[in-house]
C-alpha cells in the first residue's frame, strides 16, 4: 500500500467511525503535513446542529489549530469523497498543495448529499437563485473596506 493509499484509508476510517456513532453523514477527512498527519475531521452536521461541519472544514480547523497557522501551502488533504462547493472554497483558501479523494460527486448524490442544486445556484445570476441575495449597506460598509486597504499593521492572506 502506498503513502497515500494509507492516508486515504485513515480518512475513510473516520468517515466509518462518524457514521457509526450518528455523528453525521458518512465523511471523513485528514490532512497531512509531511508523512503526519495534522488535522482529523469527520462530518458532524447533525451531532453538531452545525450545517459548516463537514469533514474538510473540521479537518482543517484541527489542522490549522495544530500548526498555529491559517494556511496549509505544505499540506495534503485527504478526503473520503469528492469536496462539496462549500469545502471546495474552504480548501482553496487553506491552500495545500493537492487534494485526493475517493467518492466523487455522484457517488454521493446516490446516497442523497446531491450537491448539484448547488453548483447550479452558484453559476445563476443574483436574480435568478432560489434564495434571494440582495445588496445592503454597501456605502457603510465600503468605509470599512477603504480602513483595511489603509490599515498597515494587518495580517494579509
Amino acid at each position: 500500500m502506498t503513502r497515500e493509499e494509507q492516508f486515504m484509508q485513515a480518512a475513510i476510517q473516520l468517515s466509518q467511525h462518524g457514521m457509526e456513532n450518528n455523528e453525521g453523514g458518512p465523511f471523513g477527512c485528514v490532512i497531512v503535513k509531511g508523512d503526519e498527519i495534522v488535522g482529523r475531521g469527520n462530518n458532524k452536521v447533525t451531532s453538531s446542529n452545525d450545517p459548516t461541519a463537514h469533514a474538510e472544514v473540521t479537518a482543517i480547523r484541527d489542522a490549522c489549530k495544530n500548526l498555529g497557522t491559517f494556511q496549509l501551502e505544505d499540506c495534503e488533504i485527504y478526503t473520503s469523497c469528492e469536496p462539496c462547493p462549500m469545502c471546495l472554497g474552504a480548501i482553496y483558501w487553506a491552500r495545500p498543495k493537492v487534494v485526493y479523494f475517493a467518492n466523487n460527486r455522484q457517488d454521493a448524490a446516490d446516497i442523497g448529499f446531491d450537491d448539484s442544486m448547488i453548483y447550479d445556484e452558484m453559476a445563476a445570476d443574483l436574480e435568478s437563485r432560489k434564495i434571494p441575495i440582495l445588496q445592503l449597506g454597501r456605502n457603510a460598509a465600503m468605509k470599512v473596506f477603504e480602513a483595511w486597504k489603509k490599515k498597515e499593521d494587518k495580517t494579509a492572506y
